[in-house]
């Protein structure tokens, strides 16, 4: 059954290439709002699911990129452990492969590292319907182009994913979230200050001036960090945190487009109108605002960041932040060489790839 999907992925690839048709692949549609619109015929990969192999003792599982994230969680949960890059779902669809195409990180980004710092291996078909692997499931195997991660967060432009090996985290022993009242600009100080110290933070946000930690980690390193920080301690806080990685947050709500800003840590904010929602002590601002995308975009790169158009947006100003013309070159010399005919989710991130 497995190959015979692949079979027919390969097929279709090879017949939409020769004819230049281009294809929208589409797993479980949980990010379909993420990004632009690609042009093409639908190729459904979301049939190809499954866990390969699971080793907790080595920290890695293998599984088909149309396997549901709920699935893969679950059986890790079962053996104490956990994807550390804290992957959105967004929705009950959220699939392996989407996850890895999008390499979107959740609160946990920051502080255990970005969904390509846990990708270990992938299979593959390229824009010629060629079946390929990359990497493996150990971490130092790693020879010539890392193209495991060169897929991450390539929205499906170079290549169709079959499967993915991840390396996985246990779960910390101990957990608690702590909030108390702040002004956006003291949060953000104080979030960078505890960046620099050995307290066990795997998670930060300010949200109506309130600022929101958790801590996590040998129960007594948790206590000890408590005790030091201080503030209230917060009720369901996995719901909170869940909220907060899925959007379901009430900040999130509404018809305003919302901006997804990179800056560094400790930059002051874009000088733009709206609310902010901070995440990653600091480096992410969720910002919503009908502002014009030029000036929000212009703000972000003052502020030594880019700014994506996450949401609601509308499509003539583009998700993502324009390349610089050197870059964008790169990123077509990429694209031909994984997909010659240009078929694969086609304008997904810029009009032009």
């Amino acid at each position: 059954m497995a190959d015979a999907l692949i079979q027919q992925f390969a097929e279709t690839i090879r017949a939409a290439a020769d004819a230049k048709r281009p294809l929208c692949i589409r797993g479980g549609g949980s990010k379909d709002f993420y990004g632009n619109t690609p042009a093409g015929d639908p190729l459904a990969v979301s049939a190809y699911r499954g866990i390969i192999a699971y080793e907790p003792t080595e920290l890695v599982i293998t599984a088909r990129a149309g396997t549901p994230l709920a699935e893969i969680e679950a059986a890790m949960r079962e053996q104490g452990q956990m994807l550390g890059f804290e992957p959105p779902h967004f929705s009950g669809g959220a699939t392996l492969g989407g996850c890895v195409a999008a390499g979107l990180s959740g609160p946990r980004r920051a502080y255990a590292g970005a969904v390509r710092d846990f990708v270990l291996g992938v299979r593959m078909l390229d824009g010629r319907g060629t079946d390929l692997s990359f990497g493996g499931q150990v971490m130092k195997n790693v020879a010539g182009y890392d193209v495991s991660r060169l897929l991450t967060g390539s929205l499906g432009t170079l290549g169709v994913i079959l499967e993915v090996s991840l390396k996985t985290l246990p779960l910390p022993p101990a957990e608690l979230t702590l909030c108390c009242e702040q002004p956006r600009t003291e949060a953000i100080a104080l979030m960078n200050g505890w960046a620099g110290t050995p307290l066990p933070v795997t998670a930060t946000c300010h949200v109506e001036k309130r600022l929101y930690l958790r801590l996590a980690g040998a129960e007594s390193a948790v206590k000890a960090a408590a005790r030091k920080i201080g503030g209230e301690e917060v009720n369901n806080a996995a719901e909170f945190w869940r909220n907060i990685r899925d959007q379901r947050d009430v900040f999130f709500s509404g018809d305003t487009p919302v901006w997804r800003l990179s800056l560094t840590p400790t930059a002051p904010g874009p000088d733009v109108p709206g609310p902010q929602l901070v995440e990653w002590g600091g480096a992410l601002r969720w910002l919503k605002s009908d502002a014009d995308a030029t000036h929000i975009r212009n703000a972000a790169r003052k502020a030594d960041g880019h700014a994506t158009l996450f949401r609601r947006g509308h499509s003539h100003a583009g998700a993502f932040h324009p390349l610089p013309e050197a870059l964008m070159q790169l990123h077509k010399r990429v694209k031909q060489a994984m997909d010659p005919a240009g078929i694969l989710n086609r304008g997904r991130m810029y009009s032009d790839l």
